[in-house]
């Protein structure tokens, strides 16, 4: 059980938690939630043991490993699926150990242990979690370097999850996903067959895959039972009671000073008076649950509807390099009030799509037609890090308006959520969810005919994801967004593309039914990632027989190391007594070499796949 027991952490002066306590019982799977800068993060700082508590304590059973996402990308010239195997440090260390060991009696523990812990099984495993979170068996056999930041933190995600720790730590877990990788995810949390906590802004992740909702708020932490849909009804309800306490409180204290007030000057009633005086000191008052404000966020409306299409394309293609497109043969049409939410997997062209109708990649073949005057006003989240760190939000709507008076500057700065002392402060020292309220703001300042979102709730908390949903609704101008917030998707968009196989296609189900073709089509091809070839095989292109070779001498070491393995449990079952001396540990060597065998057959059958690829990619 992971018991915090009345703990009050303080950070750079600032009190997060004041002395709360909560038992989270094994095997539960936990949302923690809370506003931005209410002390999550921290709180998992304090659970890891790497920050001191002010006061209280938080515990944990002595033998629980607790697993987080690292702060930095795993990166070097491992592949990727030897970077998640090697997460299972007891596996991988008894694997080395066995390449050494001589003594029969070790030999049988390190075999015996390793079909405990399921070791021979480790490499599917691995490769249906990365599978899961969007890697191509290809891609598993390519060196961490050759990934981008962003899908090396996928990396971390898949070595962590394969770890399976007693108590999984997850922060933010879907900001470096697709909402592919996001509803797989959702899936393998919600059997999850230990303890988990996920910090998580995701409303769809929390009604899913949790089963209580642990709320920190104004210092307090509070266990709800239930999904998140749950939590905001009981939360509700408590708000009215308590709202109720203190009204009935409130009147408690008002009849108690009054009897002071008219009767602390008479003698005959002094005493009462003070003993009235006594109770209103010991009446603590209650704090009433209140739902701070969320700060509206509004997109100013263009000044002129334009006819439909706004954009209409034409089979066009378009990419980075003429002679590989990354799309062809795209066909498309965009009226004025379109809500249109891009699925599909990172990779597949999404990025490039948008690009494509922001005006900022021109096609290779057919025809993009723009109406006369469009305004397009795109936000993606790479642009966090363009803003000027040494400028304000003043200073960055004054950089739009000119010689316009402060006083309007000011009053705009407001517009978009930076009012007041908030308008000043320097875009360095705005926090994430701050910074992309400012660049939404920016992006929209002129009334666009037309916004694209590219991933625009990363840094929003779940209420600030709220308000970004109300703000879509009421734009009467079009409205592209790539996101994994299914949440966002559902309450906003009115139409379904799929970018994928290197085009674009309507899609003409909801999202329910998208996830059960995500999750069939990951769940199928996991077990079959290393092993079996695909249903309908494709020749391989000549520049994939450099991973080909690589999987051939994987292969071939896997086949070296378990035939070592295979003979050192023959010259122990050779010993000539060993069946009278001792039975039970022959047994345990017998097991542990058809364990052995079975593990030989796959490599075997692996290497012979790929040799066979290989072959005919040569050929």
């Amino acid at each position: 059980m992971l018991a915090i027991t009345d703990l009050s952490i303080r950070l750079a002066g600032r009190l997060l938690i004041d002395q709360s306590s909560v038992q989270i019982t094994p095997g539960s799977r936990v949302g923690l939630v809370g506003r931005n800068g209410t002390g999550k993060s921290t709180l998992f700082k304090v659970i890891r043991g790497e920050l001191a508590a002010e006061h209280g304590s938080v515990s944990l059973p002595p033998r629980w490993r607790i697993g987080s996402l690292a702060q930095e990308a795993p990166n070097g010239p491992e592949s990727l699926i030897s970077v998640v195997l090697k997460a299972d440090l007891e596996r991988d260390a008894l694997l080395t150990e066995a390449e050494h060991a001589t003594d029969p009696h070790r030999i049988a523990e390190i075999q015996t242990r390793l079909v405990d812990i399921d070791a021979h099984s480790a490499p599917s495993r691995a490769a249906a979690i990365l599978s899961g979170l969007g890697f191509s068996a290809a891609d598993q056999l390519r060196p961490c370097a050759e990934f981008s930041g962003g899908w090396r933190m996928r990396v971390a995600l898949a070595a962590t999850l394969f770890a399976a720790p007693d108590l999984l730590l997850l922060d933010e877990p879907t900001n470096y996903l697709d909402l592919e990788g996001t509803l797989w995810l959702e899936d393998h949390l919600a059997h999850y067959p230990r303890t988990v906590i996920v910090i998580s802004h995701d409303r769809d992740l929390l009604e899913s895959s949790v089963d209580q909702i642990l709320h920190l708020e104004r210092g307090k932490l509070t266990l709800y039972k239930g999904s998140y849909s749950s939590f905001e009804e009981q939360r509700a309800a408590r708000e009215l009671l308590d709202a109720k306490a203190v009204k009935r409180q409130e009147a408690e204290r008002a009849r108690l000073q009054a009897f002071v007030d008219r009767f602390k000057a008479k003698a005959s009633k002094a005493r009462q008076a003070q003993s009235r005086v006594k109770m209103l000191e010991r009446l603590k008052p209650i704090t009433a649950l209140v739902t701070e404000d969320v700060r509206e966020i509004s997109f100013p409306a263009p000044e002129k509807i334009l006819s439909p299409p706004i954009i209409a394309v034409d089979n066009a293609s378009v990419g980075y390099d003429p002679a590989s497109p990354v799309l062809g043969r795209v066909t498309l049409r965009i009226d004025n009030d379109d809500r249109i939410a891009l699925l599909g997997a990172n990779g597949n062209g999404k990025s490039t799509l948008v690009k494509l109708l922001a005006g900022r990649l021109a096609p290779f073949s057919g025809k993009v037609t723009r109406a006369d005057k469009l305004s397009i006003a795109y936000f993606a989240q790479h642009q966090l890090d363009e803003l000027n760190e040494d400028a304000s939000a003043y200073d960055h709507v004054r950089k739009l308006m000119g010689d316009a008076p402060e006083a309007k500057v000011r009053a705009r700065a407001g517009a978009i959520g930076f009012s007041g002392k908030a308008a000043d402060t320097k875009a360095g020292k705005l926090s994430g969810g701050e910074k992309a309220r400012l660049l939404l703001g920016l992006a929209t300042f002129f009334g666009p005919n037309m916004i694209i979102l590219d991933e625009p709730t990363n840094h929003l908390d779940i209420d600030s994801r709220g308000a970004l949903a109300e703000a879509i609704n009421e734009f009467p101008g079009a409205v592209i967004m790539v996101s994994h917030d299914r949440y966002l998707i559902e309450a906003c968009a009115d139409r379904l593309w799929i970018v994928a196989d290197r085009t674009v296609t309507n899609y003409d189900g909801d999202l329910d039914e998208y996830r059960r073709l995500v999750l069939s089509t990951r769940n199928a091809e996991a077990p079959r990632e290393r092993s079996a070839p695909a249903e309908k095989p494709q020749r391989p292109r000549a520049d994939n027989r450099g991973s080909l070779k690589k999987r051939i001498a994987e292969a071939e070491a896997e086949i070296a190391r378990v035939s070592e393995i295979i003979a050192k449990i023959d010259t122990a079952l050779a010993l000539p007594d060993i069946f009278t001396r001792d039975p039970k540990q022959a047994a345990q060597l017998s097991k542990a070499r058809a364990n052995a065998a079975d593990a030989l057959a796959r490599a075997e059958e692996q290497w012979l796949e790929a040799s066979a690829q290989f072959d005919e990619a040569a050929g």
